[in-house]
């Protein structure tokens, strides 16, 4: 009340200009803050038409400013702003490594418009160049794309202002669906036309009539499959119709037995699709409290299983459970370093309980243990949050089945609000 008391006076009653004398009192004083330990904070994330995704962090000082709807908005603003920002890669100008802007400089020297003029004047033109290439590189220099007369770190310092807290965009990441993976060209018309192409039929066999007596007695009845049972089988598995009236002729009309009939041919045909290029699908992410954050890519063939809902349901399902396993790093175990596997050997082979036996048994129980631990850290590897009985890798591939399609989990990165990001692993790659 006082401060605006005195900056109506100081304004002269003129209430624009009060407001202009208050903001500029509160960046005063954010400049003040900005030396203060922000420990606090929120995960936030934005998903452009699953096809764009943006992880942030930013912090604060206490939990109760990171919960309230201003931080929040901010939080969700900046998400936003990355996703509309793809030239955007780092926080600030003074993140732009050494050798980069080194190597811009040089590309500017040697453009043509610049060899006739003299040194001095060059220098000072390139140095005008390399500054704005670096402020479009940097987050913070963007103008803001909720109101573009104030550029991002301007709006950071009003917020400050407004809720009396230091706060620091802290990191960023962004992924866009397919990026480095070779597109291909579908002749989609020919693949149909080979998928449904009549086999040719084998000559029939000419049996003496003894013979076809005795088969015909050998032969079982055939079972009666109702409708209701083939409907329910399907539901549940997503097969075909006639295959689920095949599996269930074969098992006697046991469903959980036509069940595991069709996972075992459907995991046989998701297995053979696992050559194909998979350079289609979404990104996704999960934000638990906003206090830890999980941005993933997972990749199929075709946009129209990316956009699925079984297909979305696994990727949702996949982002969860990279959350709920801190130990995750990697997506594979053939994703884990060398470098690892040698650190994880070694501190194994130094172990007490190992040192008095003998070194063939010694490099065995090494090898499992190492083995164990590799599992551990791979999200392939472990057991599905929904339904522990089951492998991720095996519910990757049961929907594999179920969509005719190939997926390849290809990469994911865990924010966690306050973590030192030297110690995290920020991104892992199929």
């Amino acid at each position: 009340m006082m401060d605006c008391k005195k900056a109506l006076s100081e304004s002269e009653g003129n209430i624009i200009k009060a407001q202009e004398f208050l903001r500029k009192k509160g960046l005063a004083s954010a400049e003040n803050k900005a030396s203060r330990a922000t420990a606090e904070g929120r995960i936030g994330s934005y998903i452009h038409d699953s096809r764009i995704g943006v992880l942030v962090e930013v912090n604060c000082e206490t939990d109760f400013v990171s919960r309230g709807d201003i931080f929040k908005e901010l939080v969700d603003d900046l998400a936003m702003q990355v996703a509309a920002c793809p030239q955007v890669q780092y926080l600030v100008t003074e993140d732009v490594p050494e050798d980069i802007i080194n190597k811009e400089k040089e590309i500017e020297l040697q453009k043509e418009d610049l060899l006739s003029k003299p040194e001095q004047i060059r220098s000072k033109i390139v140095e005008g160049r390399i500054r704005k290439w670096l402020e479009e590189l940097a987050l913070l220099e963007q103008p803001y794309i909720k109101n573009d007369k104030v550029v991002v770190k301007d709006w950071v310092k009003q917020t400050i202002a407004t809720i009396g807290e230091n706060i620091k965009v802290k990191r960023f990441v962004r992924y866009n669906l397919g990026e480095g993976l070779e597109k291909k060209s579908q002749d989609f018309a020919a693949e149909v036309a080979a998928q449904t192409a009549a086999k040719p039929s084998e000559p029939a066999k000419v049996l003496p009539a003894e013979a076809e007596v005795k088969e015909t007695a050998q032969k079982p009845p055939a079972v009666v499959v109702s409708a209701a049972l083939v409907k329910q089988l399907r539901e549940e598995t997503g097969a075909g119709m006639m295959d689920c009236k095949k599996a269930l002729s074969e098992t006697e009309g046991d469903l959980e037995k036509a069940q595991e009939y069709l996972r075992k041919k459907g995991l046989s045909a998701a297995d053979k699709k696992s050559s194909r290029l998979a350079a289609e699908g979404r990104i996704g992410s999960y934000i638990h409290d906003s206090r830890i954050g999980v941005l993933i890519e997972v990749n199929c063939e075709t946009d129209f299983v990316g956009r699925s809902e079984k297909f979305k349901e696994l990727v949702d399902d996949l982002a969860m459970q990279v959350v709920a396993c801190p130990q995750v790093q990697f997506v594979s175990i053939e994703d884990i370093p060398e470098n690892i596997l040698n650190k994880e050997k070694e501190l194994e082979m130094q172990r007490d309980d190992l040192m008095s036996k003998p070194e063939n048994i010694r490099e065995k129980i090494v090898e499992g243990r190492v083995s164990k631990r590799l599992g551990e850290l791979a999200l392939l590897e472990q057991s599905f949050i929904k339904n522990d009985s089951v492998l991720v890798k095996d519910l990757v591939k049961q929907t594999v089945a179920a969509l005719g399609e190939n997926i390849k989990v290809r990469r994911f990165v865990r924010f966690t609000v306050g973590e030192s990001t030297e110690d995290t692993k920020t991104e892992a790659e199929a």
